[in-house]
């Protein structure tokens, strides 16, 4: 077999068809969660809710304790996001896409350093054993944990923290042996790019004027 081929779906012999399944669908719907984020299309939320539960039970079947937390919280902070992105006053969206100031990127450098302290006491008390990968997935925690927040309230600095932890998610869920997802994030990757652009014209359009 080809070793690329190999490399993806050796992981996958001996796992439970219907998790392959679930996570071909979370696969899916993650990728059209950041599309619809891109537009800045309501539909960003509804989608992205069917990727982050089914994922969080995929990540509970493998105790992947800070990745299942994360999207955990991705699953409520949808919510709230869905909510926030669908107020409107006078016919007008209430939130717009803008940049953080002092105060919101201070806030978010808290949470980022909050979760990534929760997320290791997870890992402690649950007796999981820390080795360098689940360091690296501490450390991506804070950076989703924030760069959903950011997402939620239109903050144009969102798709920055999404770039830099998707690049390094990707290496992370390939060792892990997680193909399908470790394809998802390269894509992911790519997509948040073009996000960041289509945003920053945005806000340069809405600035202008």
């Amino acid at each position: 077999m080809n070793p690329i081929f190999d490399f993806f779906l050796s992981p996958y012999y001996e796992r439970e068809p219907y998790l392959i399944v679930l996570e071909a669908i979370a696969f899916v719907f993650g990728i059209a969660s950041v599309v619809y984020a891109k537009r800045r299309d309501i539909l960003v939320y509804p989608t992205g809710l069917v990727a982050t539960v089914i994922t969080v039970y995929i990540f509970l079947q493998d105790e992947l304790l800070g990745d299942m937390m994360m999207n955990f919280y991705y699953s409520a902070m949808s919510i709230y996001g869905w909510w926030n992105w669908s107020r409107r006053k006078d016919d007008t969206l209430v939130v717009q896409v803008s940049r953080t100031n002092a105060r919101e990127k201070w806030i978010g450098v808290g949470l980022c350093i909050l979760t990534m302290g929760i997320t290791y006491g997870v890992y402690t008390l649950s007796g999981t054993a820390i080795g360098t990968s689940n360091y690296i997935d501490i450390f991506t925690s804070g950076l989703f944990f924030t760069a959903m927040w950011y997402m939620a309230t239109k903050k144009i600095e969102n798709w920055t923290l999404w770039i830099i932890a998707d690049v390094i998610s990707v290496p992370l869920y390939a060792y892990r042996g997680w193909g399908m997802l470790a394809l998802q994030y390269l894509i992911f990757t790519f997509l948040a790019i073009q996000g960041y652009n289509a945003w920053k014209k945005c806000l340069n359009k809405s600035t202008a004027n």
